[in-house]
């Protein structure tokens, strides 16, 4: 099996629980590759800490690999799905820091999910993106995303305007700060924080949530996944911010903005005994009241 494994800087006490990630792969007979900065990065720890097969930098030194393991939070997973893209590799989200929706793998857990990897009955499940489309190809051949497109004003003068259509009718004009388009799997990401819905990952949906909207009978609305959305956007200035996850550009008002799916999904690891009703209550912290003890 080929292995390749993904990853930004993580706390020291951290390299222990990585280093045992890569013994536990290499003693299954895993052929192992690893980002070139993260190899670089732990070899910095300790530079006779780890041993693999080589490195990669780009996705077209992804062919063959079986599985490809994120090292830790959330954002690095979200880095890692601009590697994997379409290839349709599974990924493993482990979590190196504290709260993580998409690195769910605690350290703890390493070894369960390397045998669950190595046991010949992996399973996965397909989670949908959003594409943005521009006649100026803002993002070029990265213009996915699979928490949320964000839409914002540069400065912090005025509200800015953002004329929305559902399927080329107009939904609403939104007075606000700015505006989120979010997956299912970006309910819970930015989203959230302003107040969005939490929408299963199976749900065929966008949300649409506006950011700060002077109007406060204006709220978040669900749409199905199979219409385009589109916007415009105008205010006292004429560049605004766009961002797709964690990649931002400055765009000019005469460019329109049209969100669909993407054509493909992300391919993510279904470990057994981990369930999304599982997470929420362990992240959001749902059971915490006394009155369920």
């Amino acid at each position: 099996m080929r292995i390749a494994i993904f990853g930004k800087q993580f706390s020291p006490s951290f390299l222990p629980h990585c280093l045992f990630l890569c013994n536990e792969l290499r003693s299954r007979g895993a052929e192992i590759i690893i980002y070139s900065d993260f190899y670089d990065f732990i070899k910095s720890l300790d530079s006779d800490a780890i041993k693999v097969d080589g490195t990669f930098n780009s996705r077209a030194e992804l062919s063959d690999v079986n599985v490809f393991i994120s090292v830790g939070g959330d954002g690095t997973f979200l880095e890692a799905v601009t590697l994997v893209r379409d290839a349709s590799i599974p990924i493993l989200g482990i979590n190196s820091g504290r709260l993580g929706f998409l690195a769910d793998v605690a350290k703890e857990e390493i070894e369960s999910a390397m045998n669950y990897i190595f046991s010949g009955n992996l399973k996965y499940k397909q989670l949908d993106l959003l594409c943005l489309e521009t006649d100026a190809g803002l993002f070029g051949d990265l213009n996915f995303a699979l928490n949320e497109l964000t839409i914002q004003k540069r400065d912090s003068a005025s509200m800015v305007t953002i004329h929305t259509y559902l399927n080329g009718e107009l939904l609403n004009s939104y007075w606000a700060d700015g505006l989120i388009i979010a997956t299912p799997t970006g309910s819970t990401a930015y989203s959230l924080s302003v107040g969005g819905p939490i929408i299963h990952p199976s749900s065929k949906s966008f949300i649409i949530n506006p950011i700060a909207p002077h109007n406060l009978t204006v709220r978040p609305i669900i749409v199905p996944n199979d219409m385009q959305i589109t916007l415009k956007v105008e205010g006292r200035a004429d560049k605004f911010l766009a961002s797709l996850d964690s990649r931002s550009v400055v765009f000019e008002d005469s460019i329109e903005l049209r969100v669909k799916k993407a054509d493909f999904s992300i391919s993510v690891v279904d470990l057994p005994g981990i369930s999304y009703n599982q997470t929420l209550r362990n992240k959001l912290m749902w059971g915490a009241d006394k009155r369920n003890y």
